[in-house]
Formats: structure tokens, C-alpha cells, sequence
């Protein structure tokens, strides 16, 4: 006879913590679950938007997905009101529910904009490793826009102890630019310097992170990338349809990504077609897509998957409750009898 599973309310706390233990096995975690989406073993619909006429700028977004190999499905329902950072507080804030596989029951509940940002950060940097033949020393990474993803994305180069000689930042808040450098660099001991104009950052840099929330691209000018660095497109919408032309692109998954007036869509929406796109992280992970010469930009666009969050979350789950730190909610399914 199936259980109803107990449900569980999950901190941010703990999230924290338990995400905070070990880099190498949420890297892991996240490059499996490529792989098993790459074979089909995942279920990951459509974003669902819900926007605001008052607040044409904030929005509220479901991403339910599934996972065949740990039978568990769930949805995370992340909010974005970039207003909230003149109020001195983050802009995302978000919630993911499990669901039990068996009986489709809710598992648990828990804080998911630290999981959001975190797997946003190892996407990035598996991608980043990958894309540079498994090189994790670099001597200069440029990253534009200065704020919490910059933050996580730093941390987890660091807790996989890459080795970078430098990190030029840039945002067009100077007062942003100038407390991540001071911040950041004295928790990690990286070499920061402050970027005088965006164009000074990017073609300086030989990896380049953007994290910034542009609605529409601004960097236009392939010129400033014939050095031909890899470009984490992370926020997805900086640069223009010229430079994704000219680039060779990896997405994390080619439907998803290309939609939303992302920096590839709008590519795709100019030429009419998607030849542009030469691989998905999948295929770069499995080996059946290979790294071309380093004649060209390489921008690595993941449009950030609900899977992602429901595989980081699942294991979570499993950590808290064997850790005894999940709050058990007694009789929250009340009435369990079918007559």
C-alpha cells in the first residue's frame, strides 16, 4: 500500500549549508542531470510568465520539471522585481516544491532563490570548464554586471579552486563595481580590478561572465571580442544578434533558449533559421559534439533549466532530512481518507 509521504518546510539556512558542503558533488549532481536531459530522461515544459501591467519591469515565473532516474518532479516559482534593489534588498526571491513520484504527494517546500542562484553558478561554470578543453586556470575573467549570480558564480570557481589571475569587473553602477571588488576579493583573495568602461572589460578579459538583468542587448560589436574569449551569456539578452552570429554558440537546450527575446532568439528571429547553433552542453558532456579551434568567440547560452533546481533540490532534501535540520509539518495533509 503507498504512504503518504511526510511533508517538510526546508530554510534558507539550511539550503545554504548544505549547498555550502561540497562544490564537487553539486557539480556533479548538475552535469548528470545534463546528461540524463540530453537522453531524454527529464521532463522540462515551458516557462510560464506571469507579468505585471503596474510593473512592466518584475515578473513571476513556474518552471516545473521531472527527473526519470530519482522519479521526483516538483516546480520552482521564482519572482524577479529588479526594483527591489533601489529598497536595499535582492531583486529574485523563490520557493520549490518536491513532489513524491510515486504518489504525486508534496514532499517538502523550501527556499529556492539560493538554490536558483547556485545552480545558475555551477551551470556556468560546468559550461565554462568544459568549453575550455578542462582548463581551469585563467588568466583574466571579466565579468559585467556586479551583483548576487557574479557573487555565486565566484564562489564556485573558488570552491573548485580554479586558478585566475585577475578578475575585471564592470557595471554601469560604479558603486556597485567598486563594493564587489572590495567584497568579494577579500573572501576569495582573487585580484580584482575595476573596468573604467565596459568596452576596457571586455576586450581585456579571456573569459567573460554576463550577469547583469538587461532586457535587450547592448554589446553590438563583434570587434571587441577578436581576441575570441568564451562568453558565459548567463543573463542572455547583452549582446546583439551580430555577435551570436559571428560566435560559435552552445546552448544548454536549443527550444528552451530560443524564446523570451533572448540574445540567440533574436538571432534566430534576423536570419530565419538556427544553423548559428553548433552545440548543446549535452552533447559537449557526452563527447558527441567537439570544441572547435579557438577561431572565433564561443558564447555558452543556458537558458537555466528546471531540472537543474529539481535535481540540487532533491539531494537537499535527502541531506536535511538525514541531517535532522527539514521542519516536519505534522498533519498538513489533513483528510486522507477516500471515503
Amino acid at each position: 500500500m503507498k504512504m503518504v509521504p511526510k511533508f517538510r518546510v526546508i530554510s534558507g539556512e539550511t539550503v545554504n549549508d548544505l549547498l555550502s558542503q561540497n562544490y564537487e558533488t553539486l557539480s556533479n549532481i548538475v552535469e548528470k542531470t545534463y546528461l540524463d536531459h540530453g537522453q531524454g530522461l527529464t521532463i522540462n515544459p515551458d516557462s510560464y510568465f506571469l507579468r505585471f501591467k503596474h510593473k512592466p519591469n518584475a515578473r513571476i515565473i513556474a518552471l516545473p520539471s521531472y527527473i526519470d532516474p530519482i522519479n521526483v518532479s516538483g516546480i520552482k516559482w521564482i519572482s524577479s522585481f529588479p526594483d527591489n534593489i533601489q529598497e536595499g534588498i535582492p531583486r529574485a526571491s523563490a520557493v520549490l516544491i518536491l513532489n513524491d513520484g510515486n504518489t504525486g504527494y508534496p514532499l517538502a517546500c523550501m527556499e529556492a532563490s539560493i538554490i536558483s542562484a547556485m545552480r545558475t553558478a555551477v551551470s556556468a561554470v560546468i559550461g565554462a570548464y568544459h568549453l575550455r578543453n578542462k582548463n581551469d586556470k585563467v588568466g583574466t575573467l571579466g565579468i559585467v554586471g556586479n551583483g548576487l549570480i557574479a557573487k555565486y558564480v565566484v564562489a564556485f570557481l573558488q570552491g573548485l579552486q580554479w586558478d585566475i589571475g585577475q578578475i575585471n569587473v564592470y557595471d554601469q553602477n560604479k558603486e556597485y563595481s567598486a563594493q564587489f571588488a572590495e567584497s568579494i576579493g577579500n573572501k576569495t583573495g582573487y585580484v580584482f580590478n575595476v573596468s573604467h568602461s565596459l568596452d576596457e572589460c571586455l576586450q581585456n578579459s579571456e573569459m567573460i561572465l554576463l550577469t547583469t538583468t538587461a532586457a535587450q542587448p547592448y554589446i553590438n560589436d563583434l570587434s571587441v571580442f577578436e581576441h575570441n574569449p568564451l562568453i558565459l551569456n548567463i543573463s542572455l539578452r547583452d549582446l546583439g544578434e551580430e555577435v551570436i552570429l559571428g560566435s560559435y554558440n552552445v546552448l544548454d537546450d536549443i527550444d528552451h533558449c530560443l524564446k523570451a527575446n533572448t540574445s540567440p532568439h533574436l538571432a534566430e528571429i534576423k536570419v530565419g533559421h538556427r544553423e548559428f547553433i553548433d552545440a548543446t552542453l549535452p552533447e559537449i558532456l557526452s563527447g558527441s559534439k567537439k570544441i572547435p579551434d579557438n577561431n572565433k568567440p564561443i558564447v555558452f547560452s543556458p537558458f537555466g533549466l528546471g531540472v537543474l533546481d529539481l535535481a540540487l533540490g532533491h539531494y537537499i532534501y535527502q541531506q536535511a532530512i538525514e541531517q535532522g535540520s527539514s521542519i516536519e509539518i505534522d498533519n498538513f495533509f489533513y483528510d486522507l481518507s477516500r471515503n
